[in-house]
């Protein structure tokens, strides 16, 4: 798989508008990550990481709090999870995934950002067969054959597993996640995870056409744009 991946692209944008709507996309996976599965972090391993990713993108505290403390009482709105995969500029295959708490409102949204820059949303699984959903975990240690014993000792589906400039980059099946993050603090106790995310990863990527490329930027921040998108992934090479 080597270390062609897409990282999640929540760049902190210059105008409080862009931040604010940064901090919302944060608040709204925190809430329905707490809600799912527990406002506690040290049992919920999927939302410890959401919490120290958002803490890197500089995510205010009061923020993080405030979606934590929603959860609690287990009302509030009721977002749900939804994927749409398409076709875009030059060919290239996107995966764009949402939580939405009106799937007709964020279907158009979506739609309507494919069109206008001519490319095609289509039917689930029109291109995700060609990415693998796999988890990604990275942190500072410097040998690889310690943690690869401590993963397959826990009975992690390993799928690759890299050591550069005195970092250790882990990827399974994002079937495997908890397995393998519990596995690893198992063995380290407390990690400075750099990349701890579920994310979809192209198995071939593209390089684009340059006379595609001004769409595509204008296509990705259609996207960015929509608070309905959480993330999205595609095949390329940037």
């Amino acid at each position: 798989m080597g270390r062609a991946y897409q990282n999640r692209k929540d760049s902190m944008a210059k105008t409080s508008d862009a931040k604010a709507k940064v901090y919302s996309k944060y608040g709204r996976e925190l809430y329905v990550c707490a809600k799912s599965g527990g406002i506690d972090p040290d049992g919920n391993l999927a939302l410890r990481g959401l919490i120290d990713r958002a803490k890197k993108d500089q995510v205010p505290t009061h923020v993080i709090e405030k979606a934590i403390d929603k959860a609690k009482g287990g009302g509030g709105e009721d977002f749900a999870p939804i994927r749409y995969e398409g076709f875009g500029p030059g060919g290239c295959k996107v995966i764009v995934d949402c939580l939405t708490d009106n799937p007709n409102r964020t279907f158009g949204d979506v739609r309507q950002c494919f069109t206008k820059t001519k490319c095609k949303i289509g039917t689930q699984g029109v291109v995700s067969h060609m990415f693998d959903h796999a988890a990604i975990l990275v942190f500072e240690h410097a040998d690889e054959d310690t943690i690869l014993e401590a993963l397959l000792s826990a009975d992690v589906d390993v799928t690759d597993i890299e050591s550069s400039e005195g970092k250790i980059t882990v990827f399974t099946p994002h079937s495997e996640y908890f397995k393998a993050k519990q596995a690893l603090i198992d063995l380290l106790g407390t990690i400075d995870f750099e990349v701890d995310e579920i994310q979809f990863i192209a198995k071939e990527f593209m390089t684009m056409n340059p006379d595609d490329v001004e769409l595509f930027d204008k296509f990705l921040d259609l996207l960015n744009d929509l608070d309905d998108v959480q993330n999205i992934y595609h095949d390329v090479t940037i």
